[in-house]
């Protein structure tokens, strides 16, 4: 599935690459560093989208999962998880949940 949404990013003219992002947790009251990785830092001019690919998140724990590296982005564009089993929507968090059909039919489906 990655590959397909990177085909398809290349395709619509952005220069993908993987990215990561350095944050710090508490795990039993020690702080712990840690660097989460972004599956794809997609640019195209001044535009910029941060991308995460997840087969499902179906479940709770995985779309925080999913969530984690995208929340501690803190940059003000645009961030988007392509799972194959969500609906389109928006989180509470501004984050966009893109099905995989819409993205793969909807040349503009990035841009909503």
């Amino acid at each position: 599935m990655e590959n397909v949404i990177y085909n398809e990013l290349l395709i619509s003219g952005y220069k993908v690459d993987v990215g990561s992002v350095d944050c710090s947790e508490y795990i039993e009251r020690k702080q712990v560093q840690k660097q989460l990785e972004v599956d794809f830092v997609c640019n195209l001019g001044s535009k910029r989208i941060y991308v995460q690919s997840a087969l499902s998140i179906s479940e709770q724990e995985k779309a925080e999962q999913e969530q984690k590296s995208l929340i501690f982005i803190r940059d003000s564009f645009k961030k988007v998880i392509i799972a194959k089993d969500a609906p389109t929507h928006y989180t509470e968090k501004g984050i966009l949940i893109l099905n995989l059909f819409d993205f793969l039919l909807d040349f503009d489906s990035l841009n909503k």
